[in-house]
């Protein structure tokens, strides 16, 4: 069984069902999104990619992107799917990691292509607007993996990470039991990609958002409001930048899922004040293991804010029944089915996996938390960033409710714990006051808190540092 199992039930199933609409306003039905990939991978058939070829895929999120890789799945091959963020300089690091036997692009990019010596060793180029007469090409039944992708590199070398067809397929049911809408229709703006898998096989529209994906912080929250009312969108799935952008915007969503990064206390507060009527849920996870937790923003008591507020750390909720989690000393480590157990380059194993007498894989996942007595997961940060007995999150959850300040992030800088803070530097006497009662920190005013291109939701460290000297 492969991960095109549930889409293709789902075409069989709601074949006039809109499956994908793009920027543009054009869509796709489930029926015409699985006959564009039939045709296409017949095309490539005739072009000779076979199963186990790897493809890198370097097709703009479209309609064409998920008709690619529905293709390439189809013919048994492997799709290598390049940080977005990164540009073309992901482009030449998946081709080097991966050395893919076809590039997939768009004709503007199999040119700029040819400017670099590690993408003209690719022997054979693919064109997603290829085509072929109708057919129903075998479906491979394929071991070979479904898709190599790459973690964030947020916290070091990005690493290129195999996912099998039953891996992903175990993402697809845990991801179902959070985003299946049930009896209720829904109609999705969706800023990640492998959610968007999900949603294919679950038979739910997914829009695709008109901005750019690699700097949400900077989308335009005007244009994204529009579109998302023109499309008829029902639920947001994207990260907190995107998220605290539409807080300014009049929309009426059934459900609002956001991650990618840490969701802060002030952030949920805003997207409860204005959209009252709204389940907003703050989900927790990583690239080698979607999900981990889910909190429902409703859940949250007052005491719960108030831990927030005291440096208790962020509160993840509970995680999600299909994951193992221990803690050991504070980091955060997982197990099940739906995590990923190594990276291509097994020598990057060490890094972050361990191995149980019985074979069970663990991946560490770099953050600290704890575990309260009702069993839900709380944040501290990153594990390697704990300054004396404080974590990240432990001081900046708490900063994010202080007046004036709109971003915050604690570093250690020549050996002392700096709480940097951008925001409005009138207050700094107010604000290392309160950084005081929370521990021996000092408070440096920021302009700006760099963040990754990925999400825009997590710090930048080595920009930030460089900015504090």
């Amino acid at each position: 069984m492969t991960i095109l199992a549930p889409f293709l039930a789902q075409a069989d199933r709601t074949p006039d069902r809109p499956a994908l609409i793009d920027r543009h306003g054009r869509q796709v039905t489930f029926r015409e999104l699985s006959r564009r990939a039939a045709r296409l991978a017949q095309a490539w058939t005739g072009r000779g990619i076979v199963a186990g070829d790897r493809v890198l895929v370097a097709v703009p999120v479209s309609i064409a992107l998920y008709a690619a890789l529905i293709a390439l799945w189809r013919l048994g091959a492997t799709a290598v799917f390049p940080e977005p963020a990164l540009g073309f300089a992901g482009l030449c690091q998946a081709a080097e990691a991966t050395r893919p036997r076809a590039l997939c692009a768009p004709r503007w990019l199999r040119a700029l292509a040819l400017t670099s010596q590690m993408m003209r060793r690719i022997p054979m180029r693919l064109s997603p607007s290829e085509d072929a007469a109708a057919s129903e090409t075998r479906i491979a039944d394929s071991d070979h993996p479904a898709l190599i992708s790459f973690t964030s590199g947020s916290t070091g070398a990005p690493k290129a990470m195999a996912r099998s067809h039953a891996l992903l397929l175990a993402q697809h049911a845990a991801t179902a039991r959070l985003l299946d809408p049930g009896a209720q229709p829904a109609r999705d703006l969706v800023w990640f990609p492998v959610f968007v898998l999900a949603n294919l096989g679950l038979g739910i529209t997914s829009v695709l958002p008109a901005a750019r994906l690699g700097r949400p912080e900077r989308a335009n929250a005007a244009h994204l409001a529009e579109q998302m009312r023109t499309a008829g969108v029902t639920r947001l799935l994207a990260p907190p930048a995107v998220c605290a952008l539409l807080c300014e915007t009049p929309l009426a969503l059934n459900t609002i899922f956001t991650g990618g990064g840490p969701v802060f206390p002030d952030l949920l507060v805003r997207l409860a004040d204005r959209f009252p009527d709204t389940a907003v849920h703050a989900v927790y996870g990583s690239t080698e293991a979607e999900p981990i937790a889910d909190l429902a923003a409703a859940k949250l008591t007052a005491e719960d804010r108030q831990a927030m507020l005291a440096g208790g750390g962020l509160l993840a909720g509970r995680p999600v029944p299909e994951v193992r989690l221990r803690l050991v000393e504070d980091e955060i480590l997982v197990a099940g089915p739906h995590v990923n157990p190594g990276y291509l380059d097994p020598a990057r194993d060490a890094e972050s996996k361990s191995r149980d007498a019985d074979g069970t894989v663990w991946h560490h996942t770099g953050d600290a938390g704890r575990l309260d007595r009702q069993g839900r997961l709380w944040l501290l940060g990153r594990h390697a960033a704990r300054v004396g007995g404080l974590y990240p999150f432990q001081a900046e959850a708490a900063a994010h409710t202080w007046p004036g300040v709109r971003q915050v992030a604690l570093v250690v800088l020549d050996g002392r714990g700096v709480l940097a803070i951008a925001g409005d530097s009138t207050r700094l006497v107010e604000w290392g006051l309160a950084a005081r009662a929370l521990g021996d920190i000092e408070v440096h005013p920021v302009p700006r808190i760099p963040l990754d291109r990925r999400h825009g939701s997590k710090v930048d460290y080595p920009r930030l540092l460089a900015m504090l000297r």
